[in-house]
């Protein structure tokens, strides 16, 4: 736990001093969000319908556009090859700096959502569930997002191949947590779509952590 600590700390201290980097997928998450009312209209039914969808995608977006330097800067300087040498297991590690990088990238997005969902006219308990979903949901983006950022690692195309190996695992995050507000509207139990969504994340700490330190051993080969 000292171990763990400590990486989790080097990398939010990190991530202050290259805070241009975890702002870029902030501010991308609030202008894709903030845009979408320009574009459709002032219709507050067709806002409070497509919310939602739109605060998921864009949370998903921005997710996708952060998983870029999660093991990037430690290729880089080689501090990657030394944690593979290190007597430590690698999945501990991996942990760590998906945390930091869901403290970093992740919970930004769910405390923004709220502010957001007033764009749309939704009311406390709409905001509530989105904002619950989202707090479960984005940590299974990042720790599904490491496999594929260990799988590209190094990669001159790695941005565009980490995009389309990451995607398709995250539609179930996204049905389901769009899906729990879309319950909630409709007059239905949020419960199932939260259940859900707890067991995803459940299954993503289970394996993720250990695929992605496999991952990064194959692709340092």
């Amino acid at each position: 736990m000292s171990l763990w600590t400590r990486i989790v700390q080097r990398d939010l201290r990190i991530a202050w001093r290259r805070r241009s980097d975890a702002l870029s997928s902030l501010f991308f998450f609030v202008i894709v969000v903030s845009l979408f009312p320009l574009g459709v209209g002032p219709e507050p039914g067709t806002l409070r319908l497509m919310a939602s969808g739109v605060l998921w995608v864009a949370a998903l977006l921005a997710t996708l556009l952060s998983l870029g330097r999660l093991f990037a800067a430690d290729h880089q300087d080689g501090t990657l090859e030394q944690m593979l040498l290190a007597a430590e297991p690698l999945w501990l590690v991996v942990t760590a700096k998906i945390f930091a990088h869901w403290l970093t990238s992740g919970l930004p997005l769910v405390l923004l959502s709220p502010l957001m969902g007033l764009q749309f006219g939704l009311e406390v308990e709409e905001i509530a569930v989105l904002t619950g979903a989202l707090l479960l949901g984005t940590p299974v983006l990042s720790l599904i997002g490491a496999i594929g950022a260990a799988l590209t690692v190094g990669l001159r195309a790695g941005s565009v191949l980490l995009a389309l190996l990451v995607l398709p695992l995250y539609i179930p995050v996204l049905v389901f947590g769009a899906a729990a507000s879309g319950a909630h509207a409709s007059g239905l139990a949020v419960t199932p779509h939260f259940s859900i969504l707890g067991a995803l994340l459940l299954a993503s700490l289970a394996l993720a952590p250990w695929t992605a330190a496999l991952a990064l051993r194959i692709s340092l080969e």
